[in-house]
């Protein structure tokens, strides 16, 4: 995975919960294509609602790899349900909170908030959103396909992010990315 929709991960409670914020900036070059100026229309930069919920799939799988130290290859297998009702604009920090719903050694369910955080001192996060995910564990999969040994979900990318986090891969979860 070479595209990061999460910027630092703030919480983790172990098999339990995971929190990661994402700084929404005017440099990332997609929000200059969603959607550019019109004739009749100046510019109004949003974050495509499909990145918000790459976001929360990224937040909630390292939530799903770690409860296993990483040694699966965790991929998102189902969006259960994504509700946003408010767009995330250029300077809007994101808050996405992940919970482990159920954890078996086929996959995991998580359910997930994202918040909007507000710059203004003393006033609340305001929830745009919930987005419910299942994840399968490649390594257990069922169709007898191979895959390499390497664990390519959990790529250098992920274990930079988590570094800069504070959390500690183990030594034997080699990427190639």
């Amino acid at each position: 995975m070479r595209w990061m929709w999460i910027d630092r991960v703030v919480e983790l409670v172990p098999g339990q919960k995971l929190v990661a914020i994402k700084h929404v900036s005017l440099a990332e070059e997609h929000l200059h294509d969603h959607f550019p100026a019109s004739a009749t229309h100046p510019p109004l930069p949003i974050m495509p609602a499909s990145l918000i919920i790459e976001g929360m799939a990224q937040t909630a799988g390292i939530l799903v790899g770690h409860a296993e130290n990483f040694a699966e290859k965790v991929v998102l297998a189902k969006v259960s349900k994504a509700e946003l009702n408010t767009e995330a604009r250029p300077g809007d920090t994101l808050r996405y909170t992940a919970i482990i719903e159920k954890f078996d050694p086929m996959g995991a369910s998580t359910k997930g908030t994202v918040e909007l955080l507000s710059p203004m001192p003393g006033v609340a996060a305001a929830t745009i959103g919930s987005i419910d995910l299942m994840f399968s564990h490649l390594d257990q999969n069922m169709s007898g396909l191979e895959f390499p040994e390497h664990n390519f979900v959990f790529s250098e990318s992920f274990r930079t992010l988590l570094r800069g986090s504070g959390i500690v891969m183990p030594a034997n979860t080699s990427s190639h990315e």
